[in-house]
């Protein structure tokens, strides 16, 4: 077996990333090229090939830095999966501890692998506080109204009364999702990706990918971006004004995104990732979504602790208030120069 790392994809990656089981949307070569586009991030591809040079594991890793951070690799960054693609627990130990080594090579702070399920054979660090929701999805909307009971349609139903108009398209909505997005992202106190990012996603997942906006008398209140791979839908991104979730405009928004999940054949509807009995894992479970552990993996240098990139960090949480306290387009116009080295 040997391993090598190409600064882009070998003509063969996506036929290898559609063979196998774990891989996901963002492992295929235009979604890992979305942090290059969007922010100039530098990318590699480690490869594993056998003696007759054919691809038998891959592993896609984006570079990021960051003042409060310092240098760090990730696959990928900007979604909740990613990770180490192999035939066998051998080519996946092999990838890992190459990713390693690149990290020294890079004097980066961590090396992160982000996975769905347990990895054999690997010796790093695991860190197992995120889950994400996964609904299982029934054959039509019949079952799917009554397998939500009585009391999520009630809500489902309450946004009537504010006569929304429903809009499924893709590029040509994404000024009103952006518009949605930024205002709920400031009042997070979290900095907005650019609009230049979701073009670049939208252009790298065509035909997967499609945008949702729900309107009432003209104006954008409630918008979602969907990505499917396999059986499987999952929102990555979503958003809803206040004057929305009064009007239960965000429970229409996630019921049209389950419908159109089974129009199209889908098993299971991924709400994406929490943290276990935060508000949004409790918001997703009252639908019926069950948590999904995932495991994220971590080189080290020698001593360190695994890192917290995350609202749980201080650092963040002192960033976060004052982003709330800036006027909205201050934000849009920093934003997106601090989240391209965030992960």
């Amino acid at each position: 077996m040997q391993i090598s790392i190409s600064p882009c994809a070998p003509p063969e990656w996506d036929d290898f990333v559609d063979r196998q089981p774990q891989a996901t949307a963002y492992h295929r070569a235009a979604a890992v090229e979305i942090g290059r586009q969007a922010f100039g991030l530098e990318t590699f591809y480690l490869l594993a090939r056998d003696p007759a040079g054919k691809l038998c594991g891959v592993l896609p890793l984006v570079e990021q830095s960051s003042v409060l951070f310092g240098r760090f690799l990730s696959s990928v960054p900007f979604f909740t999966y990613g990770g180490i693609l192999s035939e066998d627990h051998e080519v996946a130990a092999a990838l890992a501890r190459a990713a390693g080594e690149l990290g020294r090579q890079r004097r980066a702070k961590h090396v992160e692998l982000r996975h769905s399920a347990p990895l054999s054979h690997v010796s790093l660090a695991d860190r197992t506080d995120k889950v994400s929701m996964i609904l299982q999805l029934p054959a039509d909307e019949s079952a799917l109204s009554k397998q939500l009971g009585s009391k999520l349609r009630s809500q489902i139903k309450r946004a009537e009364r504010e006569e929304p108009t429903i809009h499924w398209g893709g590029a040509d909505l994404l000024a009103d999702f952006y518009r949605v997005f930024t205002h709920a992202m400031h009042d997070l106190g979290t900095p907005v990706y650019s609009r230049h990012f979701f073009d670049c996603a939208l252009s790298a997942m065509r035909g997967a990918i499609d945008v949702l906006v729900i309107k009432v008398r003209g104006r954008a209140e409630a918008a979602a971006i969907i990505v499917r791979h396999g059986d499987r839908i999952e929102v990555p991104w979503a958003a809803c004004s206040p004057a929305g979730k009064r009007g239960a405009l965000n429970m229409r928004m996630y019921w049209e995104m389950l419908r159109l999940a089974v129009s199209r054949g889908a098993r299971a509807f991924d709400f994406g990732r929490s943290t276990v009995d935060s508000g949004t894992y409790r918001f997703k479970s009252q639908w019926g979504a069950q948590p999904l552990q995932l495991h994220w993996y971590y080189w080290l240098p020698e001593g360190a602790d695994i890192p917290r990139l995350n609202q749980s960090n201080p650092k963040y949480e002192y960033a976060a208030k004052i982003w709330r306290r800036m006027p909205l387009w201050s934000a849009n116009l920093i934003g997106p120069w601090l989240v391209r080295n965030l992960p």
